[in-house]
């Protein structure tokens, strides 16, 4: 497994003290499917910038919150853009039943741990603090004892410390776990092209599915998500995506199509996202080998994060290139 989304890009604990301050189509044109290991082929690809409705300047210049009134304005420019398509109105449902559009902006940054452990392979681990306004991000961890962190400014992608091997790409890490946990809110963004496909049988149940693409824009233009919603509560059961971002497939392609189950419940401050992801192979018909364990800990909004939370520190390394 983009924003605007779209531009999905780039795109995860600290003490207690750190987290008040950083609490984190299918193309149809045919690409060559690459495969790649699964340590250096991560399951989406993020985006460096949201695009929305009409925004403005945070409330405060000292914290990431925005204005309430530019809020109600993108809020009200996405439920007008989506309620002109079967397909938008289905996610709006969906992005009602977990909580609402409104909510989710007027929570403020979004922190979370995100535990990323495939069946083969290295576990991603960090804490993270998410500007869901402005799709920004700041990353804590550890290897071997030692501490990192990592993130994206809205412009550029950095590390600290800046001579040590992170634990994956920055560019692309930074904002790709957001987008797991965001759904179905950040395919509201501008940009995200939706269209509504046949209903799909789903462990054992009937959902509604609808796909999601992109306007060409960004390091991963050309991803795509297909969104498995359930008829009756219309939340989200699961997703298939493709990763095309150009680091890893500067020449065209993608990875091959996988399927990501969302299990469990957890509601803090009116919404409602899973406690846990599993990812399968997808043989074009059905979900097969497990690939992935991943868990969503630690969950909270962080209205008072500072606007500087996301900006490189001192003694940071700009990421240069893909």
């Amino acid at each position: 497994m983009k924003i605007l989304f779209v531009l999905l890009v780039v795109a995860l604990v600290g003490c207690s003290t750190e987290k008040s301050e950083v609490k984190e189509a299918t193309d149809t044109t045919k690409k060559e499917i690459v495969e790649t290991p699964e340590e250096t082929a991560p399951e989406v690809s993020p985006a460096t910038t949201s695009v929305s409705a009409p925004s403005s300047m945070p409330a405060s210049a000292a914290t990431a919150m925005p204005a309430s009134a530019a809020i109600k304005a993108r809020v009200a420019d996405a439920e007008h853009r989506l309620m002109g398509s079967e397909a938008g109105k289905k996610l709006w449902a969906s992005i009602e039943a977990h909580g609402g559009l409104e909510t989710w902006y007027a929570n403020g940054p979004i922190g979370f741990r995100f535990t990323y452990a495939p069946v083969k392979g290295n576990t991603r681990d960090t804490y993270q603090v998410v500007d869901t306004w402005a799709s920004r991000a700041h990353h804590k961890g550890e290897v071997d004892g030692k501490p990192f962190e990592f993130g994206w400014d809205g412009q550029n992608a950095w590390q600290k410390p800046a001579d040590m091997k992170m634990p994956t790409n920055p560019r692309f890490w930074s904002l790709t776990p957001y987008y797991f946990v965001g759904l179905p809110f950040v395919l509201a963004d501008r940009g995200v092209v939706l269209a509504e496909e046949a209903p799909a049988e789903f462990n054992g149940k009937t959902v509604d599915v609808i796909r999601a693409t992109f306007e060409g824009v960004g390091d991963a233009p050309d991803d795509f998500y297909v969104v498995y919603l359930d008829q009756k509560d219309s939340t989200v059961e699961a997703i298939r995506y493709i990763v095309t971002y150009k680091g890893f497939f500067p020449d065209g392609g993608h990875s091959p199509e996988k399927l990501m189950m969302y299990e469990g419940a957890q509601s803090v401050k009116g919404i409602t996202l899973p406690t846990a992801y599993r990812t399968y192979k997808w043989d074009g018909s059905k979900h097969t080998e497990l690939v992935t364990n991943t868990t969503l800990t630690e969950l909270s909004f962080l209205p008072e994060t500072k606007a500087s939370t996301f900006a490189p520190p001192e003694g940071a390394k700009i990421q240069e290139g893909w």
